[in-house]
């Protein structure tokens, strides 16, 4: 490291330290960055004028630019994840920032910091835990490849996961101090968000939409998401997270097909073995034996598994809990009325 980037990183240091030696912020607004010198400056402004009593926080997620330097300069806290993937900064972020509502949103100025004063009122007058900021992009600024993927996406989840969502894949969310603590966020990359759906979806938490603004990446930014290796990291992701929300499911299908290919392979051999009481090709009727046992093999499979699922969420919903929910308007008073 040269003398300047030493002083650069000793200067942003000393900003943070500064900004940290307070209280927990109310609200806390969360953004993931890689490589985003070129618009975090504005977005960092427009947040802080959106939400001036929260605190701005950006991770840098190994920038090779000068992201850090110029976040710091604009008043946000900078904090550093060096271990690559949106998922991985995400998982850093929810640790290490205490406050009782978070806004999370991307640092490449797409989102409309200007709503984030209405989806965080949307989470306190409701009561909820997450409001995800559903993308209404004007001409161009949502490529229709993206579009028909993430209605792709969106209708999987909620068919596998009885939700109601339309853009799941949205970056835009307001959290509450609940959800967040209680999200163990294993996800690593861009599937970080299908993540975080399900999670609201299997513990039932309240959870809505509302319509934002979705911009066009400014001029110097480019995407980080390569659109067919990150479309099947995320429908994998949905197929792991449904066998691990819903195994009876998953197995039963498995046993469903198991069981259907060893009728259809003894099929042929019953009218010889009611006729004579013999079975011919016994290679065929040992195939169809063991591909039977198969089959009640993973239908007992997924009813243990569904046991330890039930208990894995009852553990789930305890934690969230055992936290406190965002505070609500207080209710009015009868007798100002009169």
């Amino acid at each position: 490291m040269t003398t300047t980037d030493a002083k650069g990183s000793q200067d942003v240091t000393a900003e943070n330290e500064a900004r940290r030696s307070g209280p927990s912020p109310a609200v806390a607004v969360l953004l993931p960055c890689f490589n985003e010198a070129a618009t975090i400056a504005q977005v960092v402004s427009d947040f802080r004028a959106a939400l001036p009593e929260a605190a701005v926080y950006v991770y840098d997620n190994a920038s090779t630019d000068d992201t850090a330097k110029v976040a710091a300069t604009a008043g946000a806290v900078v904090c550093r994840e060096p271990l690559r993937g949106k998922g991985n900064v995400v998982r850093r972020m929810f640790a290490d920032v205490e406050a009782e509502i978070y806004v999370m949103a991307d640092g490449d100025g797409t989102y409309d910091a200007a709503s984030a004063g209405r989806l965080v009122g949307l989470l306190r007058r409701d009561g909820l835990d997450m409001v995800v900021g559903s993308r209404r992009g004007e001409e161009g600024a949502y490529p229709p490849g993206h579009r028909f993927g993430n209605t792709m996406i969106s209708g999987a989840v909620s068919l596998l996961f009885q939700g109601t969502f339309t853009d799941i894949l949205s970056g835009y969310r307001v959290l509450s101090r609940r959800f967040v603590k209680s999200f163990p966020a294993l996800s690593r990359g861009f599937d970080i968000e299908t993540e975080l759906t399900v999670h609201a979806l299997e513990l039932r938490l309240p959870a809505v939409e509302a319509e934002t603004p979705y911009g066009a990446r400014p001029e110097g930014s480019q995407s980080k998401l390569r659109r067919f290796r990150d479309g099947f990291l995320i429908l994998g992701t949905i197929l792991f997270l449904f066998k691990e929300t819903k195994p009876f499911w998953t197995f039963g299908a498995i046993a469903a097909v198991l069981t259907l290919l060893s009728l259809g392979l003894a099929y042929p051999l019953l009218p010889t073995f009611l006729e004579t009481g013999l079975v011919p090709r016994f290679p065929t009727a040992i195939l169809a034996t063991g591909t039977m046992l198969l089959a009640f093999l993973s239908l007992a499979s997924g009813l243990v598994l569904d046991s330890v699922c039930r208990g894995r969420l009852e553990a789930k919903r305890m934690r969230y809990l055992a936290l406190d929910a965002p505070a609500m308007p207080a209710p009015p008073d009868p007798e100002s009325d009169r």
